[in-house]
């Protein structure tokens, strides 16, 4: 099938599916939102419940600006690590977002000497991560654990188009339109997904410290954020937006304060025969 013919199949696709969410009984109360200056707006996350306040007072929260004038350039943190492979996955609609949990070993990625498995990747729109003060269409983030249930996220930013799609999300937007609106429903994959696909072959990043970008706000994440914007296309991101239960449409937190966090910039230093 042509990329045109594609295009606007899936369009008719998410316009079927945004049809059909009209007609569904709006799911109970969620327990915080995205929408500013509401009760339980990002703002007031850190009072909703006793376990989620360091949502308000904590010093090292995610997202954050990624600032040229803030930035260590850092060539000894090194290339990406990556071990990642094909494994079972299931596509699941969390209401805050669409998420891919991978049920079988997908690999993962080794951080200073640490090894983190991929467990889960979902996305958020717009990106979460701004690059001196630009806030991109959307961002994946690909969740690690590590066998302290110790946290290490990769972010991967992306620029909307007209037609030219993300590869990664394409596998998966029969499964996205089957879990539609639909919190707590899953499908599970067929032939497993594949994480090499998301990340591609990228070399710069950046790296800090910071949190979890949802409630309770768990601190001690340690962030990668790849300096390559990815494409997605149109149809896709309206796709993701529709997907999601009515009012996290823009699921992305408020940038929150540097608080003077090391920012490191990963670039690799060219080799110079002598």
């Amino acid at each position: 099938m042509s990329t045109p013919a594609r295009f606007t199949l899936l369009l008719t696709a998410t316009a079927t599916v945004a049809l059909l969410f009209l007609a569904v009984a709006k799911a109970e109360e969620d327990d915080y939102s995205y929408i500013p200056g509401t009760p339980k707006g990002p703002e007031n996350w850190g009072t909703l419940k006793p376990s989620w306040v360091t949502c308000s007072n904590g010093k090292a929260q995610s997202p954050i600006n990624l600032g040229l004038l803030d930035l260590t350039l850092s060539p000894g943190l090194g290339k990406l690590n990556y071990t990642y492979r094909n494994a079972n996955a299931s596509v699941v609609n969390r209401g805050h977002d669409i998420m891919v949990r991978f049920d079988g070993d997908a690999g993962g990625i080794l951080i200073n000497g640490t090894y983190y498995q991929l467990r889960q990747a979902h996305w958020h729109t717009p990106s979460e991560h701004a690059i001196d003060g630009r806030r991109y269409d959307m961002e994946l983030h690909m969740v690690h654990l590590n066998a302290q249930n110790q946290a290490a996220v990769v972010g991967i930013l992306y620029s909307a188009s007209l037609l030219q799609e993300d590869e990664f999300l394409h596998k998966l937007e029969l499964y996205i339109i089957q879990v539609a609106n639909q919190e707590g429903k899953e499908k599970v994959v067929n032939g497993g997904v594949d994480p090499n696909v998301a990340k591609e072959n990228e070399i710069v990043y950046y790296r800090y410290m910071g949190s979890f970008t949802t409630p309770p706000c768990t601190e001690g994440v340690i962030w990668t954020v790849l300096r390559k914007v990815h494409s997605v296309s149109l149809a896709q991101l309206t796709l993701l937006k529709a997907a999601v239960v009515n009012g996290n449409e823009n699921n992305a937190r408020p940038l929150q304060d540097v608080n003077n966090r090391e920012i490191d910039l990963f670039l690799p230093l060219p080799l110079i025969n002598t």
